[in-house]
């Protein structure tokens, strides 16, 4: 069968490429770093043009995309993005920014980075750095179950039929699913297949394939692992010499797969047929339109490209050239291909005297002219293709390097393993490595779970350079990493404490765009219907695009009619159409206006907003669980303000607090909302740390009566839930109250074995650190 060969090159995003999708040879979807979604549609059949359209651009990184075919209802087919804003976006092919998204999914709690359509497409499945994955119905757009059970980011889902969905995990496991299984709109795995590393991609295997396989996965290791839906593994491919980031499926029955080593390579049985180098970091994404059999990739160098084994569908003979020159003249950083000893480097000679033994194989050779060039054998065309120079790390000349007018011994291009690739990370042989990868990732707003990782990034790529000491630590580590060994500091030093918590929590990060687009969206569906009496008029519009600008400048809310106006939407609007302004009443609730408004029909803002949450739910639905998520949330924002504090500490304001938290998880016999919703756990938990705060703070303010009846609540949690950040709230709540109530008290005693089973199921150092505390305190 003929190689692949450049199609067409689709150059428009001005950052990393990190989805692509291809349903007809006319139409290309990217998601990107650049905070766009482009659509790509076909204008010149050969050599193939495209022309994009943009179709969604946001403040965040989108980093997945999928196409849900045409319908009825929507005969151009629909769009649905995602990234690290967390909502999925779903809008027609036709859409550009400015148009209102079909739908805004809300349920993930950090980056989405993956989205399939579920054959028959009725579902769409995706898959969050939130350790869930989630099934959405087409016919609701509401979650239709979570995927529960994962310990780590799930990379990849595979629906192979709507009755088997697998996952890609980055605990190093594979999980297998049946819908049908559901309870509690939670799904647990039916199988498990344990691996030895990262798994970050899935794709279906064909029947026929020589090994038998069901489905493929790709890890960390470089290797592609063939399964059976038994989890038996039937075959290993071996090749890439890096992460593999993407798999797909030929028509043909072959597969393909791109990843950090540059490269796409397309395997025939357990034979890497071609692999085709890009002049990138790292080729992220690897897609195939069924109806040709084209693949096009998205890479770190921001471009589309389109690979053909179709003569007809070749680019022109001077793209094909410009490209095969791109790949020859691109820098290789030495890191990236190991120790090299130039001294023992054959010369050009080798070239023309040695083949190579198997597609893919890489020779170094050192030029007449000193420099180390990288060579790929390919077996199609029998020859050695150049592929680069290798170039030392930045810094390691001796030479400072400037960047953003400092000077710096090293400035890293960073591709975070965790989906955050080519970030500049300057380094000085002065500072501690953990600090300054602390800094990185403020600076780049990432997870805190990439510390580890980009410390030992500095360490590894210093290359043994001397480390000066540090001035020793400067206060709590945000991140909770006291325990954590660092360069300079003297072992066995103290801890600080985490019990009792002193500050207020809150949750204010917001994006305000979607919310407000919301409101108007249903405000003109409100007027259409011919109800004023709940419609937004010209001026209360006026007093909303206020709003949204003070929101936006980080600037109260100071003024009761705006407060009011909130509210209005908030209990008046219909149960369905409440979540966005229950959102936008849980960013206002920080200001001590929101705290001393109160409305003649409903009463103060704790009131407000569990009203809005729980009342008013149509006849046979269930409370909604985001409705709930964004209540709690205002009650805890509340805590921001002295205003909202003095609220807080009447005794009927805190009992009602404590009534709509045991509703939420079910004590008292009614079923628990969003049960596994990590979003409303998080913000549960923090109201529980506030009042926690808050009876610690100030003696009195909150009942013994009323400490009992949260301690209570606490233990339903530490007993149920599996997720880090929720069990380690919990227990600093806790741990909190108990140093107000006492330890002699039943409900404090009664604590210590959920306490101590939190600590045994859940592997976050910080919840074993803070349970410590905890149990300390009990005896």
């Amino acid at each position: 069968m003929a190689d692949f060969k450049l199609s067409a090159q689709l150059v428009g995003h001005d950052a990393d490429v990190r989805d692509v999708c291809f349903p007809t040879q006319d139409l290309i979807l990217s998601a990107a770093r650049d905070f766009t979604v482009r659509a790509w549609k076909r204008t010149a059949a050969s050599p193939p043009a495209f022309e994009a359209t943009l179709t969604s651009q946001g403040s965040e990184f989108y980093n997945s995309v999928a196409y849900l075919p045409p319908s009825q209802d929507y005969p151009d087919g629909l769009v649905i993005s995602a990234g690290s804003d967390t909502i999925i976006d779903v809008r027609r092919a036709t859409s550009v920014p400015s148009d209102n998204a079909e739908r805004l999914l809300i349920g993930h709690a950090q980056n989405v980075c993956a989205l399939a359509v579920v054959p028959g497409d009725r579902y769409v499945v995706s898959g969050s750095w939130d350790k869930t994955a989630r099934i959405w119905s087409v016919q609701k757009w509401e979650t239709e179950a979570v995927l529960a059970g994962h310990e780590g980011a799930v990379w990849d889902v595979l629906p192979l039929n709507e009755t088997t969905i697998i996952t890609a995990c980055a605990d190093k496991n594979i999980r297998i699913y049946d819908p049908r299984t559901v309870r509690g709109a939670q799904v647990e795995p039916r199988s498990t297949i344990y691996t030895s590393d990262v798994i970050r991609a899935l794709c279906q295997v064909p029947s026929g394939h020589p090994s038998g396989a069901d489905f493929a996965s790709a890890s960390n290791d470089g290797v592609i692992r063939l399964w059976k839906l038994s989890g038996q593994p039937v075959g290993e491919l071996h090749g890439h010499e890096s992460f593999i980031y993407s798999l797909a499926m030929l028509p043909s029955g072959e597969l393909v797969s791109s990843g950090e080593d540059r490269t796409v390579r397309i395997w025939s049985g357990s034979e890497c047929l071609q692999t085709i180098t890009h002049p990138a970091i790292s080729v992220w994404t690897v897609a195939v339109c069924s109806g040709t059999g084209d693949i096009v990739t998205g890479a770190s160098d921001g471009v589309v490209r389109v690979f053909s084994r179709s003569p007809e569908r070749l680019a022109s003979p001077e793209t094909l050239a410009q490209f095969d020159e791109s790949v020859k003249s691109s820098s290789i950083p030495q890191q990236q291909v190991g120790g090299i000893n130039k001294e023992k480097l054959p010369g050009p000679d080798f070239l023309k005297n040695k083949s190579g033994t198997k597609e893919g194989q890489v020779q170094m050779i050192k030029e007449n002219n000193g420099s180390v060039t990288a060579h790929q054998w390919s077996m199609g065309q029998q020859q050695w293709i150049n592929i680069g120079t290798v170039v030392d790390a930045v810094g390691s000349s001796g030479r400072k390097v400037e960047y953003n007018g400092q000077s710096y011994d090293y400035v890293f291009d960073v591709a975070i393993e965790e989906g955050q690739p080519s970030l500049k990370l300057p380094y000085n042989l002065s500072e501690n490595p953990w600090d300054r990868a602390r800094k990185f990732i403020e600076d780049n707003e990432l997870s805190q779970n990439f510390l580890d990782q980009v410390a030992k990034f500095i360490t590894d790529n210093t290359q043994g350079a001397t480390i000066g000491q540090d001035s020793g630590p400067s206060g709590p580590d945000p991140y909770g990493t006291e325990s954590r060994y660092r360069p300079g500091e003297v072992p066995g030093a103290s801890k600080v404490k985490a019990l009792p918590q002193r500050e207020y929590l809150n949750i204010t990060a917001a994006k305000y765009e979607p919310v407000f687009k919301k409101i108007l969206s249903v405000n003109s569906a409100l007027v259409a219907a011919g109800r004023k009496d709940h419609s937004l008029n010209p001026p209360a519009q006026e007093v909303l695009a206020e709003v949204k600008r003070k929101l936006e400048a980080g600037q109260p809310v100071a003024d009761e009619q705006s407060v009011g106006l909130v509210v209005m939407m908030c209990t008046s609007w219909d149960y369905p159409d409440r979540l966005a302004p229950l959102d936008l009443l849980r960013c206002i609730a920080v200001s001590p206006a929101a705290a001393k408004f109160s409305s003649p029909d409903f009463g103060s803002l704790v009131q407000i907003a569990i009203s809005a949450a729980l009342d008013g739910i149509p006849a046979g639905a269930q409370p909604n669980e985001n409705c709930a998520m964004m209540a709690a949330r205002a009650i805890a924002n509340l805590f921001q303000s002295k205003e909202g504090r003095k609220l807080l500490s009447q005794p009927s304001e805190a009992a009602r607090v404590a009534t709509f938290i045991e509703r939420v998880l079910g004590i008292g016999g009614q079923p628990a909302i969003g049960p596994y919703n990590r979003n409303l756990l998080i913000a549960l938990t923090t109201t529980l740390v506030n009042l926690a705060v808050l009876a610690s703070r100030q003696p009195g303010s909150v009942s013994t009566e009323v400490q009992v009846r949260l301690l209570e609540a606490l233990a339903r949690i530490l007993q149920k839930q599996n997720d880090g950040e929720v069990v380690f709230r919990a227990l600093v709540a806790a741990g909190t109250i108990v140093t107000v109530i006492g330890k002699f008290s039943p409900e404090a005693r009664s604590l210590a074995s959920s306490i101590a089973a939190s600590k045994d199921r859940v592997a976050d150092p910080r919840v074993k650190e803070v349970a410590d505390e905890c149990l300390a305190l009990l005896r």
